[in-house]
């Protein structure tokens, strides 16, 4: 593995969440040797991807339901058969490293990639090991797989710097019982926020939860399929035009799930609009009401986290990079997994066999043209 990462690979794939994982596992059925042919580089000190991260309290349910990794059937696991009672970070680490195993991936962790550089024929994968060492791979290939986790997004509001209390975004969130008897505002529409505020019921001083949307209750208790159909179109069109990718959520609206409805008649899921400003010690609307704040917690989503690809000079004026099906236009040995139309387990484990059948080809085309 260490040589792996000091001499020349065909594939770099950057990332080893559910979108990296599919990725390799199907560069592997297509014969190229893990640790060697192609190599996954990850952030994280452990399996499980953003997962690690995510709070203790967070279980696998309708809310939060993760599709299968390709050939995870061959390990003899399914998440639709795992323990619901235990935290959805353990069980996912712990299926990503038997997965991880069974099919030798050797991935390279605690490598926090700095830059892709374009060196004529090559690219050049910097990163960090172990916050410590500097290593350089040079690649045909990369395949990023960064996801969203490491790049938090928090709206700007008047006084957002004034606010005396505390700012925290969904990816800083432990415990419920670190705002026992605080004041707390929860900002956002989805089902992390949702979820938050389900948590703290009984231990918070007070809550208040606004949206900067109307939310959208689905009565079936599931996503519509339509409204996915058409979010993920969205998603889709974004990043073939290189903008900014709109939400999720906001295409696809909340389940209504039994647990979320007997929330809604105890009157804890009753949203307000956005607040117009922050202060020192609270939030002010419009028509001048004010709720004190101990704490804002930001359930408001991510952004995908691009900043190592910046020497590529991908990004477009309207803010976003232009992918269509997997592959930036404007370097094809350039593939994204996970992003736009595929952020999501069940979009990314399909777009890992197109992504590496395309790098397959990007691969034999380029040997063809060095003959």
């Amino acid at each position: 593995m260490t040589s792996a990462t000091a001499t020349d690979t065909s594939v770099v794939v950057i990332g080893a969440g559910q979108a990296g994982l599919s990725v390799a596992y199907y560069l592997r059925r297509l014969g190229l040797d893990p640790g060697n042919e192609f190599v996954l580089l990850d952030r994280g000190p452990d399996t499980g991807g953003a997962w690690q991260f995510r709070w203790e309290a967070l279980r696998i349910g309708s809310a939060h339901r993760i599709n299968d990794l390709p050939g995870l059937d061959e390990v003899g696991l399914s998440f639709d058969t795992a323990d619901r009672h235990m935290p959805a970070k353990k069980v996912v680490s712990d299926y990503y490293r038997e997965y991880e195993k069974h099919y030798g991936f050797q991935v390279v962790r605690n490598a926090d990639v700095i830059s892709v550089k374009n060196e004529g024929e090559h690219l050049a994968v910097t990163f960090t090991l172990d916050g410590e060492e500097t290593k350089t791979v040079t690649t045909t290939t990369v395949v990023n797989a960064t996801g969203t986790w490491g790049a938090p997004f928090i709206p700007w509001y008047p006084g957002l710097k004034s606010f005396e209390g505390r700012h925290l975004h969904t990816s800083e969130y432990k415990s419920a019982r670190d705002f026992t008897d605080q004041n707390v505002v929860v900002v956002g529409g989805g089902t992390s926020a949702i979820g938050f505020l389900l948590e703290l019921e009984n231990l918070a001083k007070s809550l208040t939860w606004v949206s900067r949307r109307p939310i959208d209750f689905l009565e079936d208790g599931g996503l519509n399929l339509e409204a996915r159909v058409e979010a993920v179109q969205l998603q889709d069109e974004a990043a073939r035009a290189g903008r900014a990718l709109p939400s999720i959520v906001s295409g696809t609206g909340v389940p209504r799930t039994r647990r979320i409805q007997a929330g809604i008649e105890r009157g804890v899921l009753t949203p307000r609009p956005m607040f117009s400003s922050i202060e020192p010690e609270g939030v002010r609307w419009k028509d001048g009401a004010f709720r004190q704040a101990d704490a804002i917690l930001w359930s408001t989503g991510f952004r995908p986290e691009l900043r190592h690809l910046a020497p590529l000079k991908l990004r477009e004026k309207e803010g976003g990079v232009s992918v269509g099906q997997g592959v930036a236009w404007k370097d094809p040995r350039v593939f994204f997994a996970g992003y736009g139309p595929q952020a999501s387990t069940i979009g990314a484990n399909r777009a890992g066999r197109m992504i590496a059948r395309q790098v397959i080809a990007t691969l034999s085309k380029i040997e063809a043209m060095k003959r």
